[in-house]
């Protein structure tokens, strides 16, 4: 079983220190980055009438995305609202 475990353990460090080449360096943009954010920032009031960039991609192009991301952080906070306020069965 330890054969295996170190195996593969080696198998995964070569995997990393090859896909370590694709990694942009320290301060570069990603190859994501390169077309989104200037679309973003040319685009924002043409399309959404929002001056404020930032608001149009949360609220306007995003919307649906921070609408779950506030569900999940509400949901979270219910829980631990009600754990905390259980009351302990004697």
């Amino acid at each position: 079983m330890k054969i295996k475990s170190l195996f593969v353990l080696v198998l995964f460090g070569f995997v990393l220190i090859f896909a370590q080449k694709d990694i942009p360096k320290f301060g570069e943009p990603g190859p994501i980055h390169e077309k989104i954010n200037t679309v973003y920032l040319r685009e924002t009031y043409k399309k959404t009438h929002t001056k404020n960039t930032i608001t149009a991609v949360l609220a306007d192009w995003r919307g649906i995305d921070t609408l779950g991301e506030t569900m999940v952080v509400f949901a979270a906070g219910l829980a631990v609202l009600i754990i905390l306020g259980a009351k302990k069965i004697k």
